[in-house]
């Protein structure tokens, strides 16, 4: 036998195994390795794609443990898992994007769908999503701007104000006289 066989057998395996091979390169070590990056930019574009890949990728196991029983009789699934989420992951697609501005979204959009806060109490704030300047984007902001240092004076001020109106608008009650 010459090693013209054994690469064979070679390519055999690994054809037989692809999905095996591709599905964690795929569906871990690019989206992380994309996710950090995203974190080291001031994009919010990259932030919105990878953020919403990890809900979907979540979703997506969570699929698989609850119907696992279900998905073993479907040969075809790794194969469908592995190309939904390339067109998820790749920037040529930005799928998970996609996914969460044409169907995640407006979901949590309009408060008829939404129902997760009538299983459960979810205080939701009117229009929490079309704000853009939440005090977190503002505090961001405003730290890149000015620094870390004058972000804390800043807060120290206020709290030295807030403090200070407390002080002066106590009253004293006494039984029959108020100070």
């Amino acid at each position: 036998m010459g090693s013209g066989s054994g690469n064979n057998n070679f390519v055999q395996v690994v054809a037989k195994n692809f999905d095996v091979l591709a599905l964690p390169l795929v569906t871990l070590v690019y989206p992380l390795y994309a996710s950090i990056k995203a974190i080291e930019t001031k994009s919010r574009a990259d932030d919105q794609q990878w953020l919403t890949y990890w809900v979907l990728y979540s979703l997506i196991t969570l699929f698989e443990i609850t119907f696992a029983k279900v998905i073993e009789l479907l040969p075809i699934w790794a194969y469908a898992k592995l190309i939904f989420i390339c067109w998820l992951v790749l920037p040529q697609f930005n799928g998970a994007a996609y996914v969460y501005k044409r169907f995640i979204r407006p979901f949590y959009m309009n408060p008829q769908i939404t129902t997760a806060h009538q299983i459960w109490y979810i205080p939701r704030k009117k229009n929490i999503f079309s704000k853009q300047d939440d005090i977190l984007t503002a505090a961001e902001k405003y730290i890149e701007e000015h620094g870390t240092e004058a972000f804390e004076r800043l807060i120290t001020k206020a709290d030295r104000e807030t403090r200070a109106r407390r002080s002066n608008n106590y009253t004293i009650f006494d039984d029959d006289y108020m100070y």
